[in-house]
């Protein structure tokens, strides 16, 4: 008798099967938000940056996710049904990166607008006071019914601070996961979070004044 498949590999034969509509859905609203932004990538003052990036999530990242979302981080074996990475909204991911940080909600509302019926789920910020880190949505969109696509607008030096905590310290090697992990460092990343914005504050406020 043929051993039943593991439930990873049911779902690494799910992520094949879905990376189609994965594609598309990324190359879509990829392409809607470029549009869209179109009269703000025009006038952009020579200190100003947006950029568009698409990214499609890699199979085994998915699944870490996925199980991620489970109690114990831990797929129940008995009830492999459970689970389908049509759950996830971030197969197909697209970031606008803006610099400095004030062109962040001139871009939400363009995109809000193209995007209405999808669900907002922002970073949370630095405290419960702060304004959040990104915004974030998630929805289908006409290049498919069975995948979201998800949408993050961020400020562009938090963004590519992301790059880096995301691989250093949100998903470290096993050999670097306790060191990492540790309130220590979730403080400095925090402080790091607190410098850029400053930084983008003060520069702002100088560029007024000229």
């Amino acid at each position: 008798m043929m051993a039943e498949r593991s439930i990873e590999n049911r779902l690494r034969e799910e992520y094949f099967d879905l990376l189609p509509d994965i594609r598309r859905v990324a190359e879509n609203v990829e392409t809607e938000v470029r549009h869209c932004l179109l009269p703000i990538l025009r006038n952009l003052d020579d200190h100003e940056q947006v950029n568009v990036t698409r990214r499609i999530k890699a199979c085994d990242s998915a699944l870490d996710a996925l199980s991620r979302r489970q109690e114990g981080n831990a797929f129940d074996r008995d009830q492999p049904e459970l689970y389908t990475l049509t759950a996830l909204n971030d197969l197909a991911g697209i970031r606008v990166l803006a610099f400095p940080r004030s062109r962040l909600a001139e871009i939400d509302e363009i995109l809000r607008k193209r995007f209405p019926d999808w669900v907002s789920d922002p970073v949370p910020g630095i405290d419960e006071t702060a304004e959040p880190l990104a915004f974030k949505y998630s929805g289908f969109c006409d290049a498919s019914s069975k995948v979201r696509g998800e949408l993050q607008i961020v400020s562009m030096l938090i963004g590519l601070f992301w790059e880096i905590e995301h691989s250093a310290i949100y998903k470290p090697t096993p050999r670097l996961k306790r060191t990492v992990g540790s309130p220590r460092v979730q403080e400095r990343v925090y402080d790091v979070y607190g410098a850029l914005r400053s930084f983008e504050d003060i520069f702002e406020t100088s560029v007024r004044g000229t």
